[in-house]
């Protein structure tokens, strides 16, 4: 079972101005048999507080893979990608391409998403978008080949070939 944390972006949430649906969207759409919950987060855009958590669920929680949502955009307050290879140690950037590309496929501002897919220690990074409705598509068309990734990163599986 691999641990898994979800961190949502998005200072509305925080501020109680809208709830998050994006973080319990992906909580849903985690295989239950491969992926355990550890735990949930809201934070506000703000790029030291994203790397400080990251930081601590991948070096002191030991969590195998981490799923942001938000902060992925244009906007100045959009810093997640920018936090995210902050701490990263290896980048990991076809996550992220099919993530762009396949959502491509729904629209065509899927080509505005600046979000990454990186590896601190043993630990998978991936920025996801910030709508609950990207979040399920993103998620269903990921999670079979990031669980080869994460087999691979651990050291359970040696080859990516079929």
């Amino acid at each position: 079972m691999y641990k898994t944390a979800i961190i949502t972006l998005s200072d509305s949430a925080v501020s109680g101005g809208r709830a998050d649906e994006s973080g319990p969207a992906i909580a849903a759409a985690l295989p239950v048999d491969s992926y355990t919950l550890h735990s949930t987060h809201v934070l506000p855009d703000d790029a030291e507080k994203l790397k400080a958590l990251l930081e601590h669920l991948c070096d002191a929680e030991k969590v195998d893979l981490i799923l942001t949502t938000g902060g992925t955009g244009f906007s100045k307050r959009d810093v997640t990608p920018e936090a995210t290879l902050a701490v990263a140690e290896r980048n990991a950037p076809g996550i992220a391409e099919a993530i762009r590309a396949m959502s491509m496929q729904y629209t065509k501002r899927a080509m505005l998403s600046r979000g990454v897919s990186v590896i601190r220690g043993e630990t998978l990074i991936i920025n996801l978008p910030g709508s609950p409705k990207a979040v399920r598509e993103c998620m269903s068309f990921i999670m079979d080949s990031v669980g080869h990734g994460l087999d691979i990163l651990k050291g359970n599986a040696r080859e990516c070939g079929r």
